[in-house]
This record gives structure tokens, sequence and C-alpha cells, in this order.
């Protein structure tokens, strides 16, 4: 993404949506707030844009006429893997959000979008970047056979690699900066995502079941006897890292 147009809060953006009453509304709202547009109506046309054109930040409707936006989703990442994509749905439940987040999502908004809340959610992105959460020194976080090693931004149990998007990376540092220290919503959201986050934080559950599940995952591929750090949910506060053992 160019350092430049995030100072500027300004972005390639490519809108993926078939409905031309919503896709015109949300053409004029976004170009209006300075970003270069492209509209496409279908997940082929989109997957054909991103190939040939710039993007910092993709607003995707995972109801497409002609692809799965599922898949659509896993296919814009893998050929754009720096910009930032939002899914647009009509569907809440939170298994359709954490798919939709595992094949590459960084966020999402349902239907109906209000337009303040897709601003300010695209705000707080640019001007979030990739930035991590990092020690000083640069040294590994080590936390039983768990690994953080903050320069690479690698995670490893055992001697086993554990693949993390770019928020499930940030929130496991986060929280092993402080383990055993209680760590708040406010906190989290504002220091992973963005200190003026506007609307749900939904998205914060999403991400840390699906951190869960790729740790719980990775450890059993490494033998299942590993010493693993488990994230404790603190109902009406947040989250902490539980040392093992």
């Amino acid at each position: 993404m160019d350092a430049g147009r995030t100072l500027g809060l300004m972005a390639r953006l490519l809108l993926v949506e078939d409905d031309d009453t919503i896709g015109q509304a949300l053409t004029t709202s976004l170009g209006a707030h300075g970003h270069e547009i492209g509209w496409e109506r279908t997940g082929r046309g989109a997957l054909r844009w991103a190939e040939a054109e710039p993007v910092d930040l993709v607003v995707l409707d995972l109801g497409l006429p002609d692809l799965d936006g599922v898949a659509v989703c896993r296919e814009l990442r893998a050929r754009r893997p720096d910009a930032v994509i939002v899914m647009l749905t009509a569907r809440d439940e939170e298994m359709d959000v954490i798919i939709g987040l595992e094949a590459g999502a960084d966020d999402y908004l349902t239907k109906p979008v209000r337009l303040a809340e897709l601003h300010a959610r695209l705000r707080a992105h640019l001007r979030r970047g990739s930035t991590a959460v990092t020690r000083p020194d640069g040294e590994p976080v080590v936390l039983g056979d768990l690994v953080l090693d903050t320069a690479s931004r690698q995670v490893r149990i055992g001697s086993a690699e554990v693949r993390l998007r770019a928020k499930e990376y940030e929130l496991l540092a986060r929280l092993a900066a402080e383990p055993g220290t209680a760590v708040s919503r406010e906190t989290l959201m504002s220091e992973v995502w963005d200190e003026h986050w506007f609307g749900s934080t939904k998205t914060l559950d999403v991400h840390i079941a699906a951190l869960r599940r790729r740790l719980s995952d990775a450890s059993r591929d490494a033998g299942g006897d590993t010493g693993l750090p488990q994230i404790v949910t603190l109902r009406g506060h947040g989250y902490r890292l539980d040392l093992p053992g």
C-alpha cells in the first residue's frame, strides 16, 4: 500500500457489488471521500480488475451472481496479499463470518450498510496499515512451546510454523506482551485495529475464535502434547493469555 496515500487516508478501492442501486450509492459516497473507485458487478470481473490494476482496499459483497463470494475473497487475497478486504454480507451468523475471514478478509459489515460506519472502518484500516505489535528489542517471545519471532512476524509451536493472518498475529502478539494479564476489549480494538474504531466489536471475537482454532490445529499437528498458552475469555471485559502448566 502506498505510504503517501495511506497517510492521506485515500485509497485505490475496488467495489464488488452486483446491485446497481447499492453500487451507485457506495461509489458516489466513497468517491466523495477521495478514493479512486473501480466498480465490478461480478466475481470474475473483480478478479480480472485486481489482476490488472493496483488496489489498496476491496469492498466485497459476498452475494455475487456468478461466483461464490468467499471463493472470490480467497482468490483476491492470493492476487493482492497487501490489500485490505472488507466483506459486505447479509449473513451475520458467526460461522459464515469466520469462513470469510479465513478466506482472507480483514473485516466485515452486515447489510444494510451504514455509510458512516463503512467510512470509519476504512479509515481505521488505512491508519493501521500492517502495523505490528512487537517487542522493542526485536527478541522472540517464548511462552512454553509457543514462540513469536517479532522481527519476522512468525509464530512456531516447537519447530512447526503456525500460519496466521495479520490481525490474528497482532492479537496474539498483544496478548503475549502481557501474559497472565487481563486485556480489555477496548484496548485490543484500539491497539490492534484503531483507537477511533466505530461500530461492533464482533470482529474481535471472530478473530480470537479463528486464532484459537489455528493454534489448536497446529498443536495437534505437532503431536498434541505441547505446552501451549491458552486464550481465556473474560466475560464482560476481554481476554487473557495464560501460560502453560
